[in-house]
């Protein structure tokens, strides 16, 4: 009979020596959660309307933007951690394999890496970040198994039989009695590829378009983190009681959804988009087919929304009968 443990045991070491080459769990969990996100996104955004290798051109900005929001706002929030007595100190701040990336700072100035690159393509935003939402998601939930490996961002002490596994070293200072944790970084993994498929669903089921689907995927993921936030351990700034995290995750997620309420109001439906650019009402190409050549069901919704389906070949011209005298 084999023994089963009550518990989520945690990896032993989260570094690998490759020759000279260290290959850490954390960074290359990002990583792997970076290349979902562009090749899931590439395929929602060439199903939209986009081109082949616009969103991975779009990344190439957006990834380092968002590597440095997030390792900004981490730092900010926790400062402690690097400038008090005992800290990482000022080059510390800059060692983001060791972990610490807030998502919130990521996804700021990622954003802004996003639309630069869109604008330097002549790609309207709203359809893309609509196109790599669910991506975006799903490369949280992998970013956060580096979490795992680095024995980091757990919760309170619990007996459940999923309760993690953290070593003394790395429990904090109070809490050293205990053994097992709440796996709050796998609470959170799950909660983004459940929200990763609901949206999905969500855009094909309800056609969402204008923004709609990131701000779905923002106020899900809002509430979700403020309240597995309300588990976590480690130390954070307090505001009126509740974590900052929690205070950023109820802005941010009351403006998401203000804005998918307003945004449906004002712009129901979905952008009409054919080559990677928006498609105006009533400006659509014209498809060119010959006589009796089945026009394709893409083609066909096209042509339904401007009436402009012509043949290649034009009908010839009889002449005109000459009036009675």
């Amino acid at each position: 009979m084999h023994f089963i443990p009550a518990f989520i045991p945690s990896p032993s070491q989260s570094v690998w020596q490759l020759g000279p080459v260290p290959l850490r769990a954390y960074a290359f969990f990002i990583l792997l959660g970076i290349f979902v996100a562009v090749w899931l996104g590439n395929k929602r955004w060439i199903a939209r309307g986009g081109l082949d290798g616009q969103v991975a051109d779009i990344a190439m900005w957006a990834v380092p933007f968002g590597i440095i929001g997030g390792r900004i706002y981490h730092v900010a929030t926790d400062w402690e951690l690097y400038f008090s007595e005992g800290g990482k100190g000022f080059l510390g701040a800059f060692r983001i394999w060791e972990g610490g990336l807030g998502i919130w700072g990521a996804l700021a100035l990622g954003g802004v890496g996003a639309w630069i690159g869109a604008k330097r393509l002549g790609v309207p935003f709203a359809p893309f970040a609509d196109s790599i939402a669910p991506g975006i998601a799903f490369a949280q939930a992998i970013g956060r198994l580096g979490n795992w490996f680095n024995q980091e961002l757990f919760g309170r002490p619990t007996t459940l039989p999923w309760g993690l596994e953290i070593a003394t070293e790395n429990r904090p200072t109070e809490f050293t009695q205990f053994e097992t944790f709440h796996p709050t970084f796998l609470y959170e993994a799950l909660a983004c590829v459940a929200i990763g498929f609901f949206i999905m669903w969500a855009d094909k089921r309800y056609v969402m378009g204008h923004g709609r689907v990131f701000a779905l995927y923002a106020a899900l993921y809002c509430a979700a983190r403020g309240l597995i936030e309300t588990m976590r351990i480690d130390d954070a700034r307090h505001i009126l009681g509740l974590r900052f995290n929690v205070w950023t995750a109820l802005i941010i997620g009351a403006l998401a959804l203000l804005y998918l309420v307003r945004s449906s109001e004002k712009n129901p439906g979905r952008e009409l988009m054919s080559g990677g650019k928006l498609v105006i009402q009533g400006q659509e190409p014209a498809v060119a087919v010959s006589p009796g050549e089945k026009v394709s069901e893409n083609s066909e919704s096209l042509t339904n929304s401007s009436s402009a389906v012509q043949t290649s070949e034009s009908k010839p011209r009889g002449r005109r009968a000459k009036p009675k005298q």
